[in-house]
């Protein structure tokens, strides 16, 4: 192979010349997936399908790439689970009026890209959904044969409440 193109040769044509060369001396006979079909090949894709592949390949949130509406409608649709990672009513309540506050404003703003469909969400009733999602998550409480399984309590002095004698 050589390193530079000629000055009478085309540049494509100098790149098929190169890969053919390659190909004759045999560079590449023993590439991973040789002789194997390419997955999808077969199937018609919308000409932004290798984006949403490529998204799905390297474990991109979605919700980074969606116009405002269908980001804050994809907010929407997963805020029970975001709820659950937060330990506190007050934190809970805070996170669902945030993402109101978004929505209001996103309604304020002139329409970029679809429609915007999301309405605001009922603190209140998202709260309780919480709420009763956090009792179901808490384990009963221990009786009295789980009591005698369980290691015994160790107590431990704290050392700034010690007086010197």
């Amino acid at each position: 192979m050589t390193d530079r193109k000629p000055q009478n040769v085309s540049f494509p044509d100098w790149v098929e010349g190169q890969i053919r060369t390659a190909e004759a001396d045999g560079a590449f006979a023993n590439l991973p997936g040789k002789g194997k079909p390419i997955p999808g090949i077969d199937r018609p894709q919308h000409e932004l399908a290798w984006v949403a592949n490529y998204l799905r390949r390297e474990n991109v949130d979605v919700a980074g790439v969606l116009p405002p509406g269908l980001a804050l409608a994809k907010e929407v649709e997963v805020l029970p689970e975001r709820l659950q990672m937060e330990r506190s009513e007050s934190r809970a309540r805070e996170v669902v009026e945030d993402l109101n506050e978004r929505i209001r404003q996103a309604h304020r703003r002139p329409q970029e890209g679809p429609p915007l469909r999301v309405r605001a969400v009922n603190v209140d009733a998202a709260v309780e959904q919480w709420r009763t999602a956090r009792l179901e998550a808490k384990p009963a409480p221990a009786g009295p044969a789980d009591e005698a399984a369980a290691p015994a309590r160790v107590v431990r002095r704290r050392w700034f409440g010690r007086r010197s004698a």
